[in-house]
Parts: structure tokens; sequence; C-alpha cells
């Protein structure tokens, strides 16, 4: 082969070290004895000659054996070091081998310049399935891998690129099919090397098994749909802000749009606008302070709170989330709904739970709730505290002559007229029937009686518009009561009120009557 010497035999070297050696001997007994034969006579001294020359020809001729041998198992020690060499290497390679490439826990495979399979590890037997000895040396690896003819084609011109054109891949995937059936995706290192002599040799391929990796992330990305899908649909917004006063978003989900009226890029890092401007003045501080409390103590928070939206509407939301870590510190997460709906219906029911359905005047129950806080208060601050208690002349005469519902309607009337016609700090309430009471805060004995006059006269005058075209007239009976003068209790005021009224239609109706005792202690 091209660079190595050309090795004799040793039976070759040995004949010709022979040869030279008996060419040696031959000249040199013809020579030495015809110049001794020449130079002596005499018999006995040519046979001291003779013996002396052939004495020195062994000592020479041993000399030279000795430096020959010598030179020759120096040589030959070498060789033996170096062969040992080789041998070492040989197996440290095979142990490299063994250890790195068959017992690597990744693929790989090296092919001829032909496509055959050379070195086939046993990750690759453990991955495909098929063993080394169903391979190597052949090219039927290429069909069982890849068993579908164009993907197949496509694979072969690859690994051929990348031994004639020297085409160096990276990360390339490929989905091979197992000798089990089995779908594995594979990715792929290869690049073409060389020999000693410059010729390609081939392609060595490595190749990882990302299979698990990749259901991973398919299964990641469905659940990052899924959440996608969640937060698109979900009556609010998902939100993830920095703990400050600002709330500053680092994360709103698309139903911010919807809850304020401004897209989430509107409000991620404020860059148009910072959440806690959108929270009502009134709310801000509450807000704040709650959610503080909430993160000091490492529980969830949870607020009900007004919004002002990009079209100025005030909208009642509900927040629940809690702080989490975070590689930058602690950031809260959570949800906020539009509960608008609720809040109206809250109120609304409330307001059905203290007013009258008829009249939206306060009820029965909301007023003496009223009487009670306005007592106390009076109580607290020594101040007096009047009550009127209204009744209807023959309410039934209406209901009688033009039916329940003009009553109705006359009663919701009247009740607007009282309502229009006391003060601000005063209250009227509906408590049943055709009966009214007015609560007038801080009024006396002779205020509370002129008021009550008053009202009297206004009821007597008024002419009620109904919506049928007809006008009903009516008066009312009032009974006057004052703290603390006919009472300290609530039923003591409200009995001397009602007791008062009852006096006023004994004593012929249409007039205003204060409590009875009031009258004895006048």
């Amino acid at each position: 082969m091209k660079g190595l010497r050309r090795v004799r035999s040793p039976s070759w070297r040995a004949g010709q070290v022979a040869l030279v050696y008996a060419s040696i001997a031959a000249l040199w007994i013809g020579f030495s004895d015809a110049l001794v034969e020449a130079w002596v006579d005499d018999p006995q001294a040519l046979t001291r000659v003779q013996m002396v020359k052939g004495w020195l020809f062994v000592a020479v001729t041993a000399g030279v054996l000795f430096v020959s041998l010598q030179r020759l198992l120096a040589a030959d020690s070498r060789l033996l070091a170096r062969f040992e060499s080789q041998r070492r290497e040989l197996r440290e390679l095979s142990q490299f081998r063994e250890g790195i490439i068959d017992n690597a826990s990744i693929w790989i495979n090296v092919i001829d310049p032909h496509a055959r399979v050379v070195v086939w590890n046993k990750a690759a037997e453990q991955i495909s399935g098929y063993r080394r000895e169903d391979v190597l040396g052949t090219t039927r690896i290429w069909e069982l891998l890849y068993p579908d003819p164009d993907y197949r084609d496509f694979i072969t011109r690859t690994a051929a690129e990348i031994i004639a054109d020297g085409v160096e891949v990276t990360e390339f995937e490929t989905f091979i099919r197992t000798k089990g059936g089995e779908s594995r995706s594979i990715a792929w290192n290869s690049r073409r090397f060389f020999g000693d002599d410059g010729e390609i040799v081939g392609s060595v391929a490595i190749g990882r098994d990302i299979t698990d990796r990749k259901q991973a992330e398919a299964a990641l990305r469905a659940r990052e749909q899924q959440l996608a899908n969640l937060m698109a649909n979900m009556p609010g917004m998902a939100y993830r802000c920095v703990n400050d006063p600002e709330w500053t978003m680092e994360f709103v989900s698309s139903g911010c749009l919807e809850l304020t009226g401004y897209p989430p890029e509107a409000l991620v890092n404020n860059r148009e606008i910072g959440y806690a401007s959108l929270v009502h003045p009134d709310d801000r501080e509450r807000l704040w302070d709650q959610t503080q409390a909430a993160v000091r103590e490492g529980r969830p928070y949870a607020h009900e709170y007004r919004l002002r939206t990009r079209s100025e509407e005030e909208i009642w939301v509900w927040e629940q989330g809690r702080a989490v870590a975070d590689s930058g510190g602690r950031v809260l997460e959570g949800i906020i709904m539009n509960i608008t709906d609720r809040k109206n219906l809250e109120q609304e029911l409330s307001s059905l739970a203290r007013c009258d359905p008829l009249t939206g005047l306060a009820n029965r129950r909301e007023f003496y709730k009223l009487l009670v806080d306005e007592l106390e208060r009076a109580q607290r601050y020594d101040r007096p505290l009047a009550l009127l208690w209204l009744d209807l002349d023959d309410f039934k005469q209406v209901n009688d002559r033009l039916g329940h519902l003009a009553g109705d309607e006359v009663l919701r009337r009247l009740a607007h007229l009282l309502a229009d016609s006391v003060r601000t700090a005063d209250r009227v309430a509906r408590i049943g029937g055709e009966e009214f009471v007015v609560l007038l805060p801080e009024m006396g004995l002779e205020e509370a009686s002129e008021t009550a006059e008053r009202l009297r006269r206004l009821v007597g005058e008024t002419r009620f518009e109904l919506d049928g075209g007809d006008a009903v007239s009516t008066t009312v009976s009032v009974g006057v009561a004052v703290y603390p003068v006919h009472g300290a209790s609530v039923d003591d005021l409200a009995g001397a009120a009602d007791q008062a009224m009852y006096d006023a239609k004994r004593a012929g109706r249409d007039r205003v009557r204060q409590s009875g005792e009031a009258l004895q202690g006048a």
C-alpha cells in the first residue's frame, strides 16, 4: 500500500546473511592461506601460523556475530515493544468502542459510501429493535426503518448528500418504524469522515430518541391551547401583576377587552393605562389595604369594588387571587369578573326588603329600623324626635267605586306627594294598607304639629288625576307623638302616634291630634 515499505520474509533475510558470511569466509580462507604460504616456508611455523589465523578468524567472526546479534536483538526488542504498544492501543480502542460507542445511551451508526451499515451500537439496537447482525454490511435497514417509499427516498437523498457533498445536519428529525411497529422520533447529527489516504470512508450519525420529549411538547401545546380557550371563554379576565400601587400588569387575558373596554396590551406594563386608574377612587385605598393584609398573612384575597371602563361606565367587579413566588420576587395572580348584574339584583332585592313595592317608600320593617336608629341618636345627643302617623279617611270607598288599581294609583301619588313635601332628613314610610308614617329627626312637638297640619291640608287640597281620566280627592287623619314627651322607647312612641291618629278619626276625621298624654299634660 502506498506509504508503507516492503517487508522481506525472514527466510530471505537469513539466506542473504548466510551468503554474505560464506563469501567473506571463502575470501578470508583463500586469501589468507595463499599469503601465509607465500610468507612462511617452515612447515611447523606454517602450522602454527595457520592455527593462529584460524583462531583469529573465529575471534573476528565471533565479534562480528556478537555485534550483529546484539543489534538484531535490540531491534527485535524495539519491535516487540512496538507490537505490545499497538496491541495495547488496539485493546484500548476496543474498550473505547465497547465503553463509549456500544454502551452510549445515544444511537451511533456509521455507513460506508454505498449506504451499507458498518457500525451499529447497542443503543441503536435498543431503540430500533434490530440487532447488529441483522443490519451490518447491508442496506436493508433503510427499508426497515422507513417503510414509506417517498419518505425513505427523502431520507436516503439526505444521507447521500452528507457523504457526497459534505452536508452536515444538526437536529435533523425523522420518524422511524421500529421492529415492534412503534413510531419513534429521532433527532440526528451527521457528517462524513475520511481515511488516512484522504478518501471518503462514509458518514457517522448520532441519533437521540426524542419521542418522549415530542409527546410532552405536544401535550404541553394541547394544555396551553386548552388554557387559552378557557381564558378566552371565561366570563372575565385572568391577570398576573406586580404588587405595586399601580397594579402593573405583566399578563392579561383576552377577557380584558370585554371587561374594561381596553385591549390586553393597553394594560400590560401600563402602556396605555394602569389598572389602578380604572378602580373607583373611593375603593382604591380599601382595595390596597385588604390586598396587602392578605399578602402579609399568606392567604388568598377576594374583593368587590367598582371599575370605570373606557366608555366611562361604572361597573361592579369581583376579584379573587393570591401572591405567588416569582423569579423577580412575588407577584399577584387571579381573576376578575363582572358582577354588575348580580350587584344590581342584590340592590333590587335589598330595596324590595326595605321598600314598599307599591309606592317605593320604606316599608314597615325598614321604618322600625330607622326609628330605632333615630331614637338612639336622639337619646345620645339629647335631641327631640317627632313621629306622624297618617291614615286616609274612607279609602275603602275609593276602592269600591273605582277599583283596586285606581286605589293603588292614589296611594302611589299620595306617597310621592308626602315624600316631596318634607325635609331631606325626614323619612316617609308606608306601613300597610292606607297607613303612612313620617319620621322627623330633631323636631319638637310644636313644629311637628305644624308639619302635620300642613300635610293634612296639602292632601285635602290635592286632586289626584288618574290615568283613566278620573280625579280623586281624599283626606287624612294625623296623629303626632314626640320623644321624649310621649315615650322613650320605639314601642311607646309608635303606640302613642298610632293612638293619636285613632283619636283624630274618632274626633271626625281630616284633623290632627297630638298624643292624648300630651293633651292631658297641656
